[in-house]
């Protein structure tokens, strides 16, 4: 055991966010924390990493027990190279080595700068007498393990590589529990894929909150659930944790239910009690008011989000055409002659690297940036609602409800008018909440606010850039079953796994260079291929030049689909889909005796139309192989 609390309690006013709560991690323990938006998830962690006070709760630990933490956001103040960051993780002790490497820094760009050579001559002094260069060794051994250069700029990473670098500092400490705030936000899928592998191999505990599924899976060996104030420890994966979670809450539900019942006869009893006797069973009137005050003690659970698209217009079958586009931007070639078609019904999801274009992408294809080369073409009757992964689309001056609907106090969906604070709580936003300003919101809260304004316009093309980032797993759950049933035109970016491949219907990816790929389905192929890629590489690199020339000359090209088989591809698996299901229904109506009874049937012909939907069928089932 390395930390355990009792009778957790917090409150901020209202309901307890933990009640009595309990919690034990032990070592190597990977422990998912689960719960909806706003039950307190962010506070536990912040509790244990001692930022803030619980209002009661008794805690026993280790000796020296040490707690590194990287938090959902990268802080905007840090300044420095990545080496004087981490660094910072060891506190004052590596405050000389950080300014040894800063004046390093300095010098290199400075190289005739007589005060700074003195400050680095003092500097080493200093750091021959004490432990100095053993903390040097320490910062550039963690550096290697997460694979970042110490003397770039901070500011200068990617979104990715900061909390790459954020970790690393949250590391050096060697703690003995590492807390982790949605550490999969921002970071593209081969990130994501290494900070599994990463946390997999790591000698330490894991108490961590996300949304993402698949990371989920592959990196959780416990699951903490949060609910209602209570914390309910579960030793077992996520995806059995989901089934035995369900089944608690459907016994709960059926406990509540006859609870519920015998009260509301208990209630009709005491009232007929008092019109027809003078004396009551006076046992039976104290056991009425403990079950009132039960009832009134329960927390019910937290309502669904209501996630309804409003209906628009059909748009033209085609709805974007893309001919021969490129575009750079500062000499970097983003994208280079690109073309496709996307048709009305299509769900694309967009992947790549960080930084590989895939919002320019986005912009090029809805003609808010111009193409180098190339054009963009729009079909008719285009109605287009965009969701953006910065909120920049939400005003900090507003109110909940002005944000989503600043023209008054009612607002039609689907034809139908409602008033906007019911909209809201759709959303799960309390009339309260509604009219506050959004700067008292959470990343989930500002998520689902987003959605809410998103979801009032009629959009037959709906552009959702990282929608998932900050929501919790049931409200993403329910988007995606929204997305499935929608009828319009679907662009998504993500980098989350689960969501693209139980949503889209084919995926773009930027593959760097300029270079994009189109696969069907969801992102598993392109996956694949990376890792297939990367594999090649590492023996390419361990083989003789000779072989790998001889490789290299006995490997076909692989050729670009033309616009007539990318149109094919996409349309094949409807084609087989229903070449299939009239097979099955002839094939099931001939094997019954009623077939043969009834003079009008062919069987000689229908005989044949089941050779010839099976030739089909394997035809079909061969284009869609070589195409992919």
């Amino acid at each position: 055991m390395l930390l355990s609390y009792r009778n957790l309690t917090v409150s901020f006013g209202g309901p307890k966010l933990l009640d009595n709560a309990g919690l034990t991690i032990d070592k190597r323990e990977r422990i998912c924390l689960l719960g909806r938006n706003g039950e307190g998830k962010s506070t536990l962690l912040r509790i244990l990493n001692s930022e803030i006070q619980p209002d009661k709760g008794e805690i026993e630990a280790i000796p020296g027990l040490r707690i590194g933490k990287l938090d959902q956001e990268v802080p905007a103040t840090l300044d420095g190279t990545v080496f004087e960051i981490v660094a910072q993780g060891l506190g004052d002790a590596a405050e000389t080595i950080a300014k040894y490497h800063h004046l390093l820094h300095e010098i290199g760009e400075h190289p005739d700068d007589e005060n700074i050579g003195e400050q680095l001559d003092e500097l080493q002094h200093q750091l021959d007498q004490t432990d100095g260069w053993a903390i040097e060794h320490k910062v550039e051994n963690i550096l290697q393990r997460v694979d970042l250069d110490g003397e770039q700029e901070f500011s200068s990473l990617s979104g990715g590589n900061k909390r790459r670098a954020l970790l690393a500092r949250a590391l050096i400490k060697e703690p003995h529990i590492l807390l982790l705030d949605e550490p999969t936000n921002h970071l593209d899928i081969p990130g994501i894929r290494w900070l599994e592998e990463f946390l997999r191999k790591a000698d330490i505990a894991l108490l961590f909150v996300s949304h993402d599924r698949a990371f989920i899976q592959r990196v959780a060996n416990k699951t903490l659930d949060l609910d209602r104030g209570q914390l309910t420890r579960w030793e077992c994966d996520y995806d059995t944790y989901l089934v035995r979670k369900a089944e608690l809450l459907a016994g709960e539900a059926k406990q509540q239910a006859v609870f519920d019942k015998k009260l509301a006869e208990e209630e009709i009893w005491i009232r007929k009690g008092i019109q027809a006797r003078r004396t009551r069973n006076e046992g039976r009137v104290r056991s009425l008011k403990k079950m009132r005050e039960e009832r009134a003690e329960r927390r019910n659970i937290q309502g669904k989000t209501k996630l309804d698209l409003s209906d628009a217009q059909l748009s033209g079958r085609k709805v974007i055409t893309v001919d021969e586009i490129s575009y750079s931007w500062a000499h970097t070639p983003l994208i280079e002659n690109f073309s496709t078609t996307i048709w009305r019904g299509d769900k694309i999801g967009i992947v790549g690297l960080n930084g590989s274009g895939k919002t320019t992408l986005l912009n090029l294809l809805l003609k808010k940036l111009e193409p180098s080369s190339g054009s963009v073409t729009h079909g008719t009757k285009l109605e287009v609602a965009y969701f953006d992964q910065h909120r920049d689309q939400l005003d900090s001056k507003l109110s909940v409800a002005e944000n989503v609907h600043p023209a008054g106090e009612m607002v039609n969906i689907n034809g139908k008018p409602r008033h906007i604070l019911s909209y809201l709580q759709d959303f799960l936003f309390t009339p309260e909440t509604s009219r506050s300003p959004i700067t008292k919101l959470s990343g989930g809260e500002r998520a689902r606010l987003l959605l809410a304004k998103l979801f009032i316009q009629p959009a037959n093309v709906l552009v959702l850039d990282e929608p998932t980032n900050d929501l919790d797993i049931e409200t993403v759950e329910l988007l995606e079953e929204r997305l499935l049933e929608y009828n319009g035109t679907l662009l998504l970016v993500s980098h989350d796994r689960s969501f693209l491949d139980n949503v889209v219907t084919s995926t773009i990816a930027l593959e760097g260079n300029g270079c994009i790929e189109e696969y069907v389905g969801g992102c598993e192929t392109w996956l694949k291929k990376q890792e297939d890629k990367k594999n090649a590489s590492k023996k390419q690199k361990t083989t003789a030049p000779d072989k790998v020339v001889q490789s290299t000359a006995e490997t076909t090209p692989k050729r670009k689909l033309s616009n007539k088989e990318r149109e094919a591809l996409k349309s094949l698996p409807t084609k087989i889909e229903q070449l299939e299901a009239e097979h099955a229904a002839l094939t099931s109506l001939m094997a019954t005796p009623e077939y043969y009874q009834n003079q009008e049937n062919d069987l000689s012909g229908d005989a044949q139309r089941l050779e010839k939907m099976e030739n089909d069928i394997l035809e079909a089932y061969e284009q869609l192989e070589s195409l992919s």
